[in-house]
């Protein structure tokens, strides 16, 4: 009894369980249920400074666009507070290296008025983006028993064979090409995200509050416990 009070309370569960995610390689997200999702940045274009047959003319596209998916298909915008901590990092870098007086107390007032400015007018900065998924099975065709085995222990139903991962991802990669097609239509230009970006992405979607505090380390750093799921 003794030793049970010193050795405290047992951890609880691991985050990971509460997570939908299972794992993100190769570019590509994998679900806990089996499905996969790639997601597409994608750049704004200033509509209200276009002209009205320009923007009957994006706004006929998008239609076409919507009309031409044969899946579902999610748009999310994240609005976010500007950060520009690697730009001041910058600026004093340079009013260190200035031999200039002048010059150098002219990139410091500078550098403070721009902190300044981001402090008080709460800029705030958007980005877009296009989730692409590719589910090879139905979830309704799952029985009673799949289903309690998914709930018991989830990674079990993505532990894909490497050639079986390797078929559901060239699916998915057609949906991407045609996606970033139709938006380069549109005069919209997109970037897939890779193993990185995904990994800093929904690490600031789960970690709002320490993601500019607690910077991630490249992928290639990072270290994953042996007892990880593989796909």
């Amino acid at each position: 009894m003794q030793s049970q009070k010193l050795a405290g309370p047992k951890p609880g569960p691991a985050t990971q369980r509460y997570i939908d995610i299972a794992e993100i390689k190769e570019d590509i997200v994998i679900m806990r249920d089996g499905t996969l999702r790639a997601v597409i940045m994608v750049a704004s274009i200033n509509f209200a400074l276009k002209s009205e047959d320009e923007q009957n003319a994006v706004i006929a596209q998008y239609v076409a666009f919507l009309n031409s998916l044969e899946y579902p298909l999610q748009i999310v915008i994240q609005s976010r507070r500007l950060n520009i901590d690697k730009y001041l990092e910058r600026l004093q870098a340079a009013e260190r290296e200035q031999q200039n007086d002048l010059l150098r107390m002219q990139i410091s007032e500078y550098r403070a008025f721009i902190k300044e400015l981001i402090d008080l007018g709460q800029i705030m900065q958007k980005q877009f983006f296009v989730v692409v998924p590719y589910n090879p099975l139905s979830d309704k065709r799952k029985g009673f028993f799949a289903q309690l085995q998914d709930a018991i222990s989830p990674a079990l139903s993505v532990r894909l064979a490497e050639k079986r991962f390797q078929e559901r991802k060239q699916q998915l990669m057609l949906r991407v090409e045609h996606m970033q097609s139709a938006l380069n239509s549109m005069g919209l230009k997109s970037q897939q995200l890779d193993t990185q970006s995904l990994i800093e992405l929904y690490y600031r979607v789960y970690n709002p509050e320490t993601f500019d505090s607690e910077k991630m380390s490249d992928t290639d750093k990072l270290r994953v416990s042996d007892n990880a799921s593989t796909v």
